[in-house]
């Protein structure tokens, strides 16, 4: 009997070879599934790139005869004309609008850039100081008052831009850089996200920085941040991300030139920035030929620096993700 007990404990071979072929299809399965889906992911930033490279007499045929094509000019009669070229890059820094005005795509690419470095720097302070003072710092009311932040996260975007639009008239903030870096420069999110990280410190390292002689910033500075740095990294990126990506709110308020750098330079300042500047390029064709070519050059040349800054950095945002889920 005991014999029979414990041979109950070891498959037999043919138990081992099912168990086999389960494991084998179940790898095959998920690697499949991961498969197509990296594909549906994949094919539209090829055909973007692709598409920014051709010619664009070969894409309107192609558009015309409902043909799609990863291969330019590889299957149909077009072919002749369906070269690369970096004609549609060269379109965008040379554009002129309607009005004869020559629209400096270069001009939107230092004005973004200037919004996003500002704009993080600000918002990672804001971001920094409130959580550590949701984590470390005893006050009355804490505890009320981060629940009630906390509650604001329900409260749709949308419906904070017509007050947010009557702050930055109030203040005369339109087509300034201040309206487009300070109005959302506090995230409740990411305070919440960094004030995760920092209570999975162990407070005695703070009761044993108090006992050395640190005070509140010294210790912010020398402990806290250093441990939670991937988890700032992680906020940096998605805030970069954000301030690159913004479209709605850059078009309400920073839609005309600057009219303090533009008496200061002596020409027109415009405020656009990539995204809403990318949009403006082109509505107007006198030609009626379509410019969906440079248009889409135009996508490529935005959307590369935040794909390379991504790839460089992706690894802190596992980092951050892991860490803001740990206690003690």
């Amino acid at each position: 009997m005991a014999e029979r007990e414990s041979d109950s404990y070891f498959a037999t071979p043919e138990q081992m070879r099912r168990y086999k072929i389960a494991a084998v299809v179940r790898t095959v399965l998920t690697y499949g599934f991961l498969a197509v889906l990296g594909l549906f992911i994949l094919i539209p930033f090829l055909f973007m790139l692709i598409t920014s490279f051709r010619d664009p007499d070969a894409y309107n045929y192609d558009n015309l005869h409902s043909i799609f094509n990863l291969i330019p000019g590889a299957w149909n009669e077009g072919a002749q004309r369906a070269n690369y070229t970096l004609a549609n890059y060269v379109a965008i820094f040379t554009y002129k609008s309607s009005t004869g005005r020559t629209i400096n795509f270069a001009h939107y690419y230092l004005n973004t850039l200037y919004v996003a470095i500002v704009g993080v720097i600000f918002t990672l302070i804001t971001t920094v100081l409130a959580s550590f003072a949701f984590a470390r710092c005893e006050f009355k009311g804490k505890n009320a008052l981060f629940t009630l932040l906390l509650a604001t996260m329900m409260i749709p975007g949308e419906m904070m831009v017509i007050t947010n639009f009557q702050t930055v008239q109030a203040f005369n903030w339109q087509n300034t850089f201040a309206a487009l870096i300070f109005v959302h420069g506090v995230s409740v999110f990411y305070i919440f996200y960094l004030r995760q990280t920092f209570q999975g410190i162990p407070n005695e390292l703070f009761l044993a920085a108090k006992v050395d002689g640190y005070g509140h910033f010294r210790y912010l500075l020398k402990v806290m941040i250093p441990i939670g740095m991937p988890t700032i990294v992680t906020i940096t990126i998605l805030s970069i991300m954000g301030q690159w990506n913004a479209y709605i709110w850059p078009n309400l308020v920073a839609s005309g030139d600057n009219p303090i750098l533009s008496q200061w330079m002596g020409k027109d300042w415009s405020m656009l920035l990539v995204s809403n500047g990318l949009m403006s390029l082109f509505t107007n064709s006198e030609t009626g030929v379509s410019q969906d070519t440079v248009r889409i050059a135009g996508s490529v040349i935005v959307t590369a620096p935040l794909f390379v800054f991504f790839l460089i950095f992706r690894k802190y945002i596992m980092r951050g993700v892991s860490r803001s889920g740990i206690k003690g």
